[in-house]
């Protein structure tokens, strides 16, 4: 891959197209995983709420399960939203990631492929990482904070990574 560069010793120049690309991939993925917290929470788009919630994650092994409904409900509306935005990458990719590997977790053994098979939940999860570790793009909120201008490669590393272990943590409360 060949890297179009301003001037040997600057920055690499504008990709606009990079840039409309990612953007697209956080809309896509971001209010997604908002609208499946919505659902979650609020019964919206079909979903089945809270109590709907509470039950599978107790079903599913989680203790607690409606305290569990609001923590994933919460997470995937908030996680999505800022991806959307562009907003906290770094924790809102984190956020997603660890929602979803728990989700892969429960889903685990239906297959690959649907009705039962894991492939939207890979996808989702795959996309949140990928995210997390490439920034949001020059399109996103995050420009105007100024820690998270430019893509920090150890920002995403590490909120890969507290999204892995946050989410191992959880899956240990399962029985």
């Amino acid at each position: 891959m060949t890297v179009v560069r301003s001037d040997v010793s600057g920055p690499p120049a504008p990709r606009p197209a990079h840039d409309l690309g990612l953007l697209l991939l956080r809309l896509a993925v971001g209010l997604t995983m908002a609208a499946h917290g919505s659902q979650k929470l609020f019964g919206w788009f079909g979903g089945p709420g809270l109590e709907g919630t509470g039950q599978f994650f107790t079903m599913s092994g989680y203790p607690s399960g409606k305290a569990m409904a609001v923590v994933a409900g919460l997470t995937e509306t908030l996680g999505g939203l800022g991806l959307a935005l562009g907003l906290l990458t770094p924790l809102a990719g984190a956020a997603v990631l660890g929602t979803m590997v728990n989700a892969l977790a429960v889903k685990w053994g239906g297959g690959f492929f649907a009705p039962k098979g894991v492939e939207y939940e890979l996808l989702l999860t795959v996309a949140a990482a990928a995210l997390t570790l490439t920034g949001p793009g020059r399109w996103a909120a995050d420009r105007l904070l100024p820690g998270l201008r430019r893509e920090r490669a150890a920002y995403g590393i590490a909120a890969v990574a507290l999204g892995v272990v946050v989410a191992f943590v959880v899956l240990l409360l399962r029985k």
